[in-house]
């Protein structure tokens, strides 16, 4: 690997629950006597990818593991291994934010650098981790695209959860990735919009009022009813739970909803945008 480029922590080789997961696959498939290439013929992956998830250097996906319980006559053992295994996609400290996320009933975002991973195209998402400092390399970046595209089957989930996002802009305005990303983007964005739980704003440049200048958030609320907040500057994230602070920036965002533009005007803005490029 080339010195300049760093592994995370998080997908190194015999470390956490990747590490895990993988010594119990291997411990099952020598149970059974099978070698790496009679199991990956059987789950249909490659002998080397099967390497790779016996040494924590991949991360598996769920039907494999499905399948390998089922033809290792595992009982179980992997399968129940799959949702920490899932969030093990995931950089530490976005962990515990993508759980409550896939949990939600109701989630609001206020954007002001990127957009959201909720709204992402695979292609903008690319991007966006090919750019990520420190550098990462391609199977990571390759893992966390899956990993956020795989985050937004909440807009498929039944019962429907709400979910509105205030963008700033000077997001839709930078080109991340190149002029054909930025106006895949932007289409994406008007697809998006045609969701009926689906609600997008754009936070003008020219308002001269402003009550985001803190930086961006989340806004969830769970089944149960509890209501929490999540920011995140520079790999640093908390969740927030406390009323106080969690009112204080539901209070914020409702402001920041008044100030952007409407969701009709919104979309207009993204149409004249698209008609520029």
């Amino acid at each position: 690997m080339d010195d300049e480029v760093q592994q995370p922590e998080e997908y190194e080789v015999g470390t956490g629950m990747l590490c895990v997961f993988g010594r119990q696959l291997k411990l099952f498939r020598e149970r059974a006597g099978l070698d790496r290439a009679r199991l990956g013929s059987l789950t249909g992956y490659s002998a080397s990818t099967i390497a790779s998830f016996e040494q924590a250097r991949r991360i598996p996906p769920p039907k494999f593991i499905d399948r390998a319980d089922e033809v290792l006559e595992a009982c179980g053992v992997l399968s129940a291994s799959k949702e920490e295994v899932a969030r093990a996609q995931y950089p530490a400290f976005f962990r515990d934010a993508a759980k409550l996320e896939a949990e939600a009933v109701e989630l609001h975002a206020y954007d002001t650098q990127l957009v959201n991973g909720l709204l992402q195209t695979e292609e903008y998402a690319r991007a966006v981790f090919a750019m990520w400092q420190p550098l990462l390399d391609e199977a990571v970046i390759e893992q966390r695209v899956a990993a956020r595209l795989a985050r937004q089957e909440i807009f498929s989930r039944r019962p429907a959860s709400h979910l509105s996002f205030v963008i700033e802009e000077a997001v839709l305005l930078r080109k991340l990735g190149g002029e054909a990303i930025g106006r895949g983007q932007l289409e994406h964005f008007m697809l998006m919009a045609e969701k009926r739980n689906v609600v997008i704003q754009v936070m003008p440049l020219s308002r001269q009022e402003h009550a985001g200048l803190a930086g961006a958030f989340t806004l969830m609320e769970a089944k149960d009813g509890r209501r929490i907040a999540y920011t995140e500057v520079q790999g640093d994230s908390r969740v927030h739970t406390e009323r106080h602070k969690v009112r204080g920036l539901e209070r914020i965002y409702g402001i920041l909803r008044a100030q952007a533009h409407t969701p009709t005007e919104s979309l207009a803005l993204i149409e004249k945008l698209l008609g520029e490029r």
